[in-house]
C-alpha cells in the first residue's frame, strides 16, 4: 500500500503521524482490542491476521507461565512456633511439619491444616463463663448424684491442649465437644464413687485428681490426641432448696474443727511444761538422792575415823569431841557474851527481838546500841556468875 493510499492512517512514508500531537485515545483502545483478540484467538483486521495470531500464540504462553508460577508460589506457608502444620495429600494425612517456612504441592493436590498445639484451652462443666451470650450456671451439667444418693451442684473446669496434631485432627470428629461430654461422664463417675460430706468438705482436690486422671485415661484410649493440663473445682455446694441446713451443719464442723485445734494447742503447750517440771522434780531427787547418799557415808566414814583414835586415846578424842560439839552449839545461839572494862564480871545478854529469827542467817551486833547493867547489880550477880563459870570449867576438864 502506497503512503499517500486512502487507509494508510494518516502516516507519511517513514511512518509518523502526519501530525506531532500525542496518539487520540479512541485508537489507543482500539488497539488494544485487537491485541487481546489476537491473543484468546478472536479476529482482528484483514490486515493484520498472521501478526494477531503470533502474538495470540505468544501471549497466551506468558499467561500460563504466571499462572503456573502463581500456583507454585500458592505452596508457600509458614508454620509459628506454636504450631504445627498437618499436611494432607489428596485429603489423606502425609506429614507434619515443624516451625519455619515451608512448601507443600498446591492445591487440589495438598493442603496444609495448620494446628495451635500449645494454647491452653478450656472447658466448663456445670456453668459457663461471661461472654457475648453472658454465662451461667447449667443445672443439666451441674446436679450430681453422690454414693449416698445425695444431690450436690457442682461446678468444674478442664484446661488441656493438643498433643498430637493428626490425632486431633483425624481420630474424632469435633474432639473439643467430644472432651466436654467425657469431662462430664468422669465428673459424674468421680463424684458418684464418694459421700456428699467428702466432696463438700476436704475431698475437693481428690475428686479433682481423680477426675483429671480418668480424663486422661478416657482421651488415651479414644487416641484424640488431647493432653489435660489441669481440672480446678470452681464451686461445690448443695442444692438451693437445702443450703440453709448445710451450712448449720458446716458450721458445726467448723467448730468442732476449731475446738479440738484449741485443745490440740493447749496440750501442746501444757505437756511440754509437766515433762520438764516432771523431770526437774526426778533430777532434784536424783540430786537429793545422791547428796543423802554422800553424807550418810562421810559420816560413817568420820564416824569410823573418830572410833579409831577414840581407840588410840580416848581421853583427848572425848575432849575434841566436847569442844567441837559446844562450839556448834553456840555458834547457833542468841546469846551475847559481854566483857565489863572495870574488872567486873561478864553479863550474859540475850536480844529477845532476835530470838525468833530462827531460820534468817545471823548477823552482826552492835553492842554499843546495848543497854549494858550497871557495875552494882553485876556485883550483885558476880557470885552467881563465877560459880556458873566454875561448874563450865569442870564439866570442860572431863
Amino acid at each position: 500500500m502506497a503512503w499517500n493510499e486512502p487507509g494508510n492512517g494518516g502516516k507519511d512514508p517513514w511512518g509518523n503521524r502526519g501530525n506531532d500531537g500525542p496518539p487520540d485515545v479512541d485508537e489507543v483502545i482500539q488497539n488494544m482490542q485487537r491485541k487481546l483478540g489476537g491473543i484468546f484467538g478472536g479476529k482482528g483486521n484483514n490486515n493484520n491476521n498472521n501478526s494477531s495470531g503470533r502474538g495470540g500464540f505468544f501471549g497466551f504462553g506468558l499467561i500460563a507461565i504466571i499462572a503456573f508460577l502463581v500456583w507454585i508460589a500458592s505452596g508457600i506457608y509458614i508454620v509459628d512456633p506454636a504450631e504445627r502444620g498437618v499436611v494432607l495429600r489428596f485429603g489423606q494425612y502425609a506429614t507434619t511439619t515443624m516451625p519455619g517456612p515451608h512448601w507443600h504441592l498446591p492445591s487440589p493436590i495438598e493442603k496444609v491444616e495448620v494446628v495451635n498445639v500449645e494454647e491452653i484451652r478450656t472447658a466448663e462443666i456445670g456453668y459457663r463463663s461471661g461472654g457475648s451470650r453472658g454465662g451461667g450456671t447449667i443445672h443439666s451439667e451441674s446436679l450430681m448424684l453422690t454414693k449416698d444418693e445425695n444431690i450436690i451442684d457442682l461446678k468444674i473446669a478442664v484446661q488441656y491442649r493438643v498433643q498430637d496434631a493428626p490425632a486431633y485432627l483425624f481420630n474424632v470428629r469435633n474432639p473439643d465437644v467430644i472432651l466436654r461430654q467425657m469431662m462430664e461422664s468422669a465428673v459424674r463417675e468421680t463424684v458418684g464413687r464418694s459421700n456428699m460430706d467428702f466432696v463438700l468438705t476436704e475431698g475437693r482436690s481428690a475428686i479433682a485428681n481423680s477426675t483429671e486422671q480418668l480424663l486422661q485415661t478416657m482421651l488415651d484410649s479414644h487416641e484424640m490426641g488431647l493432653l489435660v493440663t489441669s481440672v480446678n473445682m470452681q464451686d461445690v455446694q448443695p442444692p438451693e432448696q437445702v443450703q440453709a441446713a448445710f451450712a448449720d451443719v458446716v458450721k458445726a464442723r467448723e467448730d468442732e474443727v476449731r475446738q479440738k485445734n484449741q485443745a490440740e494447742a493447749y496440750s501442746n503447750d501444757i505437756l511440754p511444761k509437766a515433762r520438764g517440771r516432771a523431770f526437774r522434780i526426778v533430777q532434784e531427787a536424783e540430786a537429793y538422792k545422791s547428796q543423802v547418799i554422800a553424807k550418810a557415808e562421810g559420816d560413817a566414814s568420820r564416824f569410823t575415823q573418830v572410833m579409831t583414835e577414840f581407840n588410840k586415846a580416848p581421853d583427848i578424842t572425848a575432849e575434841r569431841l566436847y569442844l567441837d560439839t559446844m562450839e556448834s552449839v553456840f555458834s547457833k545461839s542468841q546469846k551475847v557474851m559481854v566483857d565489863m572494862e572495870n574488872g567486873g564480871s561478864n553479863v550474859l545478854y540475850l536480844p529477845l527481838d532476835r530470838m525468833n529469827r530462827r531460820n534468817s542467817s545471823p548477823t552482826q551486833l552492835d553492842l554499843d546500841s546495848f543497854n549494858y547493867p550497871s557495875s552494882t547489880s553485876a556485883n550483885t550477880s558476880s557470885s552467881n556468875k563465877s560459880s556458873s563459870s566454875d561448874d563450865a570449867r569442870s564439866r570442860g576438864g572431863r
